[in-house]
């Protein structure tokens, strides 16, 4: 976290420094930025992919992390553990 506040304090620094000597942005356009978030939504693909992939896996990960329910823990329609 301290490091994106120290990234976005150094980009207010430029961007105040910008504007008093009257100079535009180098910013890209926001297709570029668009863009951008397609590379880094790519990237995530091929781990996400080869973790559905193996079937061992998909199988762990189903029985850790989808167990719990996200609303809570479920009704049990009436049984009661012993």
């Amino acid at each position: 976290m301290k490091a994106y506040l120290l990234s976005l304090g150094a980009g207010l620094i430029v961007g105040i420094v910008y504007s008093l000597l009257g100079v535009r942005s180098p910013a890209p356009p926001v297709i570029a930025l668009v863009g951008l978030a397609g590379i880094l939504l790519g990237e995530q693909l091929i781990p996400v992919g080869k973790r559905l992939s193996s079937l061992p896996e998909l199988t762990r990960f189903v029985a850790t992390d989808c167990a719990n329910h996200v609303l809570g823990c479920l009704p049990d329609n009436g049984k009661r553990d012993a």
